[in-house]
């Protein structure tokens, strides 16, 4: 009996697992430009399903919904960055479920533990996507078109007159989307989630 309870989790875990993680390719893929932001800044809600995913599941499953988005969004409408973006939102996996569920975890769960842990979460998120961005995402974006890092500012520039350096880029760029795009996820991710946990509480899954 044991055995086949523990199949049952398992099978419910992957199932909901991969449900979540069709939901997000298709929510990635609907992405749309943000005024006075770089063009290759995009908003989408693909992490709402990772969201959902790590606070009922646990951080195996959500890495592997985050995995899956961009495969999916790879194959079904390619790359508008020579992957260099796609190979950074992989890295970005790990700075992702790790810092949120170690939060979690350290702050309780509870609804205060989910705010504080995704408040904290945006704020490492943001950090790493900046020293990400000048130091790998950039360059080797400049080095797959072939331009310079002053020619992709110039880009920016003509977007939003107040970006003129590659400091400025971070500052009125990367830092302002992240939190824009992360809080947006995050919030619709714990609205839903906690929707869920209210519409169906005796609902058990195992994390993994």
């Amino acid at each position: 009996m044991k055995t086949k309870k523990q199949t049952i989790w398992n099978t419910q875990t992957l199932v909901t697992t991969g449900m979540l993680a069709a939901i997000a390719g298709v929510l990635m893929t609907l992405e749309f430009p943000v005024p006075l932001m770089p063009p290759f800044y995009k908003l989408d809600f693909g992490e709402i399903p990772s969201i959902i995913a790590l606070f009922l599941l646990g951080p195996i499953p959500a890495a592997c919904v985050e995995v899956i988005k961009i495969l999916i969004k790879i194959i079904t409408i390619g790359t508008s960055s020579m992957y260099v973006g796609d190979l950074s939102n992989l890295v970005s996996v790990l700075v992702y479920i790790a810092p949120l569920w170690f939060f979690y975890r350290t702050f309780g769960k509870s609804g205060r533990g989910l705010i504080l842990s995704m408040i904290a979460s945006i704020v490492v998120r943001t950090a790493f996507a900046c020293a990400l961005n000048v130091f790998v995402t950039l360059p080797m974006y400049a080095g797959a078109m072939g331009i310079s890092l002053d020619d992709i500012v110039a880009m920016v520039t003509a977007v939003n007159p107040a970006i003129q350096s590659l400091n400025s880029f971070v500052l009125l760029g990367t830092i302002p989307f992240n939190i824009l795009k992360l809080g947006l996820n995050y919030a619709a991710g714990y609205l839903i989630y906690s929707q869920l946990k209210a519409a169906a509480p005796s609902i058990r899954f195992k994390s993994v």
